[in-house]
């Protein structure tokens, strides 16, 4: 696999930058050319992740989000996610990386006071997070799609206030698909990624709060739901499948 970088800078359907930070490029596998997010900040920042590769709360030198395609099946995704990785030149344990069937061409950025967000958006098959066991048989169907999120704070946040932000992120994409009319709270594969620069040991304290009413909160949820809702006008107006 190469990576080759893409020319972007369309605008999502809200009339937000899509460039908050990442860049789109391709890689070469199984005879065509598959686009891949990439976000590659460098040392000096760590992430709180739902990613299949570099989840958990840990450094997190890149982020990347690579589309792979419906009938999707590998033995190992974490490696094939690794493969990806490498292929692009980043080390490949030191980011977090997410696969998806959604077009990532159509991906959907907004920026608010500082916060970064950058969102892929498929709805093949939303579900409601609470939901009786035996409902769930039908998930099995091939339309599945995914929403996958990355939201780069620009201020260092302590432990609790990631998995805050996390939960803030997460009602933010729900409301937002909500006002869009969308039966669910999120696909059953959704991943998220939030980042912020390392503490400063000699510095001030990192930021104890992300909860929507916080400062950095607010501003992840208000660029969440502008990114998200984006992609989903998106995605209803091209009635697409993943």
């Amino acid at each position: 696999m190469t990576g080759r970088q893409d020319a972007t800078g369309r605008r999502d359907a809200r009339g937000a930058s899509r460039r908050p930070g990442v860049r789109l490029v391709t890689r070469r596998e199984g005879g065509r050319e598959w686009p891949v997010l990439v976000w590659r900040p460098g040392p000096g920042w760590r992430a709180i992740s739902s990613a299949l590769l570099g989840g958990g709360l840990r450094g997190c030198a890149w982020w990347l989000d690579a589309q792979v395609g419906m009938e999707y099946f590998h033995p190992d995704p974490a490696e094939h996610a690794r493969d990806i990785a490498r292929g692009l030149g980043l080390v490949p344990d030191a980011g977090a990386a997410m696969l998806t069937a959604a077009d990532v061409r159509r991906w959907t950025g907004a920026t608010d006071a500082g916060v970064e967000v950058a969102a892929t958006v498929g709805l093949g098959l939303p579900v409601w997070a609470a939901a009786p066991a035996d409902a769930t048989a039908a998930e099995t169907a091939p339309r599945l799609g995914t929403i996958n999120l990355l939201v780069v704070v620009p201020a260092p946040l302590s432990d609790a206030a990631l998995v805050n932000a996390v939960g803030t992120a997460t009602e933010a994409k729900t409301q937002a698909l909500t006002e869009a009319g969308i039966q669910g709270t999120g696909t059953s594969s959704d991943a998220v990624c939030v980042a912020s620069p390392d503490p400063d040991p000699a510095g001030t304290e990192p930021e104890p709060y992300g909860g929507p009413r916080s400062t950095w909160g607010a501003r992840i949820a208000r660029a969440v739901h502008t990114a998200v809702g984006a992609g989903t006008a998106d995605w209803l107006a091209g009635d697409r499948s993943t």
